[in-house]
């Protein structure tokens, strides 16, 4: 027990100091480290093993839409940048130059990409002469650079992994359908992949991308309260086509510019995951994005060992054989308790514990990371009863996120209100907007949240501006984010 009590307090309660307990938590599951490099992690092996998972899901969905892999240089020309104003003054303060290579001087800095709108439309502008040639569907994943002053791992690094798509379109109606094709992927594996429940809108024109016409997101809430930006989806508009002169023979004969689109998601995936389902014993994944499910764990006195290891190894091979990610920890040299602790906190959705008298019984006892309930099921169709025990625990997880959300979304009607109630129970709250700058700036400067974006569906609609009391043109979600 005294054992128990000490792996515990080596990370520190949420309620204590959340920041802390993540880094405890991202730690001691052993899912990255720090680089020398100011900003950066290393992502180990039980770290990327989860963003292999996010990536092979997500892939498939692009590939089902359509959407084709490709890959584009990470060095940009800083000409490049100056095709498109506010593209590069969004960008400017978090770029890192290359100037000089080889020993040599540099005739062009080289930016090393923060995201690849302007290397595509380059490209984009030699491969698309007619209609014929749109729709042009391409995402990349890869990796991007932005020199972040505060950084925090996963969520906020100076390098980070992601997926962006970039495509080309005929009209604008077939450009604003795939911006909200590709939001609508993002909602949906972030809810039913992710377990994460998230607020889907619009940004406002001081959030979007810069550049854009219109920025979509999804937005989710960590259990601290705080928000965090999971996807957008941008309609470019012909803006970029402009700039970069992406051109075609249209079906009248006549020249025409694009309309593009680009989206994407990063690693910071992994960090809401992390604060959206852990708690004070650390980690707990979903089922679908866990990269070990099921830790089996042959328990009993070293007399009975190779038999109990031997029905242990029976059964993993018939839950391997049924698609489930499983593994046997039968090491003699720790104890089935510091086990029981160690895999709890790696988060891992369910734990099956094999003994001599479940084998008498033919049983096996199978306990959940994510309610604690344990169980004795029938060794007979054992994978069965795991896969449908795995679906329970993902809704489980879901559910429970989604409860919390709804307890931490609510509405005020002014500026005052927010104020005060962020201080006491952060979250996400819902106000009118009148739709200025000013107005919008004030609620920052004042209370610190940021407007997250503007609802697809609101239940209770704001009449009045929360800051100057006008008329509301929207209904904005507000709150303090990562």
């Amino acid at each position: 027990m005294g054992k128990n009590k000490k792996f515990v307090s080596e990370i520190t309660p949420q309620s204590e100091d959340f920041s802390k307990w993540y880094i405890d938590t991202i730690k001691k599951a052993d899912l990255m480290d720090y680089s020398p490099v100011r900003g950066c992690i290393v992502f180990k092996p039980e770290g990327y093993e989860i963003w292999e998972l996010i990536q092979r899901e997500l892939d498939q969905k692009f590939k089902d839409t359509g959407h084709r892999n490709a890959y584009f240089p990470m060095f940009i020309p800083e000409s490049f940048f100056q095709k498109e104003k506010e593209h590069v003054e969004g960008f400017n303060p978090e770029l890192p130059w290359v100037t000089e290579a080889g020993g040599d001087i540099l005739e062009e800095r080289l930016a090393i990409r923060p995201t690849s709108e302007t290397m595509v439309g380059h490209m984009y502008a030699k491969w698309i002469q007619s209609y014929r040639d749109l729709p042009l569907k391409i995402n990349q994943w890869a990796s991007v650079v932005r020199w972040e002053k505060r950084t925090l791992p996963f969520l906020r690094t100076s390098e980070f992994l992601w997926q962006e798509g970039h495509t080309a379109h005929e009209t604008e109606a077939e450009a604003r359908e795939e911006a909200m094709q590709i939001l609508e992927i993002y909602r949906e594996f972030v809810e039913n992949f992710l377990a994460i429940p998230v607020i889907v809108g619009e940004k406002t024109p001081s959030e979007k991308f810069p550049g854009a016409n219109n920025t979509y997101s999804v937005e989710a809430i960590m259990k601290d309260g705080k928000a965090v930006q999971a996807g957008t989806s941008h309609y470019m508009g012909t803006r970029f086509a402009e700039a970069f002169d992406i051109q075609f023979l249209d079906q009248n004969n006549e020249q025409a510019y694009a309309h593009t689109t680009s989206w994407g998601v990063s690693t910071r995936l992994i960090g809401s995951l992390i604060m959206v389902h852990g708690d004070d014993r650390g980690l707990s994944l979903p089922p679908k994005v866990a990269p070990t499910q099921v830790v089996m764990i042959p328990i009993g006195p070293a007399k009975t060992r190779e038999q109990v290891t031997a029905k242990t190894n029976e059964l993993y091979s018939q839950l391997k054989a049924a698609g489930i990610r499983v593994k046997v920890d039968d090491n003699p040299d720790q104890s089935p308790g510091w086990k029981f602790n160690e895999y709890e906190m790696r988060g891992i959705p369910l734990r099956i514990e094999l003994g001599p008298r479940d084998m008498e019984n033919n049983q096996v006892v199978v306990v959940s990371r994510v309610s604690g309930e344990k169980k004795m099921i029938s060794q007979d169709n054992l994978a069965e009863q795991i896969l449908h025990m795995l679906d329970d625990a993902q809704q489980q997880m879901y559910n429970k996120a989604k409860q919390f959300l709804d307890e931490r979304y609510t509405s005020v009607d002014t500026l005052d209100e927010l104020k005060q109630q962020i201080e006491e129970n952060r979250g996400f709250y819902l106000a009118g907007w009148c739709g200025s700058a000013s107005c919008e700036h004030q609620v920052k400067e004042e209370s610190g949240a940021t407007s997250r974006n503007i609802p697809c569906e609101v239940k209770d609609y704001k009449s009045k501006c929360l800051v100057c009391s006008e008329e509301a043109k929207h209904n904005v979600v507000f709150a303090r984010a990562y």
